[in-house]
């Protein structure tokens, strides 16, 4: 395989938060492609949880700054980063006071989801693109894991089309074994819809809007999909195959990295 760019997005990442099924996947996959020759970058959200004293954490000011509009509100974008500890690759966070800094994952601590998950992903999603774009790097392969990341593909598809940091890129969507249960408000739609995208632009949207409908647009804008679990929705996995989008399985391969390149390749 040729050596490529590739863009790591992912809702969780060993061992900034605690060992899960995406977080362990993602940091197996990552690390193995950086061994492989491959350039990486890296993004996660800056949930609460992680202590940014014992991680290392700092804010890179030129890359800050910037104030993302989201429902007619300023939200103020910072760029944190972090060294993976035992590999020379950095992860870039995330973080918004009023999304992150106080928040846990889906759910408080009470167990009830936060009410605004829908903005979580447009922030997320918005920020990683506008901080891709600042770097000036150019990414081969977009390769998404986790609910967080799902506003990727159609972003990258649409409103940024026209971006040369994108405009060559091939989108992957990992299903993985993560969701939520309830429903993202009405206006969801509306409130995700930026610079030149229109609300046919984004299709239609069923309603209620909940986290099969958040993967289901994930799925119809990116160029393949990957079966990252075992537990992971199998109709969704179903779904790509009537969209005839490009399929991997790889829930059952402890190494599942010369399996990845050989499928990014055959986006090309």
């Amino acid at each position: 395989m040729d050596k490529k760019r590739i863009l790591y997005i992912s809702s969780e990442i060993m061992p900034f938060v605690g060992e899960s099924e995406i977080s362990a996947n993602c940091r197996t996959v990552l690390t193995a492609m950086q061994d492989r020759g491959h350039e990486i970058r890296t993004f996660m959200p800056k949930w609460g949880p992680i202590n940014e004293r014992r991680n290392q954490l700092h804010e890179v000011i030129r890359l800050s700054g910037m104030n993302l509009i989201i429902d007619d509100t300023d939200h103020p974008l910072l760029i944190k980063v972090a060294s993976l500890p035992s590999a020379r690759l950095q992860v870039y966070f995330i973080d918004n006071d009023d999304y992150f800094q106080n928040h846990l994952f889906t759910n408080d601590r009470d167990g009830s989801e936060y009410h605004d998950n829908d903005e979580r992903t447009i922030f997320f999603a918005r920020g990683v693109l506008e901080t891709v774009k600042k770097l000036r790097w150019n990414p081969d392969v977009i390769h998404c894991y986790g609910w967080m990341s799902a506003l990727i593909p159609m972003y990258v598809k649409t409103g940024f089309q026209e971006e040369p940091a994108f405009r060559d890129s091939k989108v992957v969507f990992s299903l993985c074994d993560d969701g939520f249960s309830s429903n993202f408000p009405d206006n969801y739609k509306d409130k995700l819809l930026v610079r030149n995208m229109t609300p046919d632009v984004a299709g239609s949207f069923a309603s209620p809007f909940g986290f099969e409908e958040l993967m289901k647009k994930a799925i119809e804008f990116s160029d393949g999909v990957v079966k990252d679990s075992r537990n992971s929705d199998k109709e969704l996995y179903q779904y790509a195959g009537k969209l005839k989008k490009a399929r991997i399985d790889c829930s059952t391969q402890s190494d599942s990295a010369e399996k990845l390149e050989q499928f990014y390749d055959s986006l090309f």
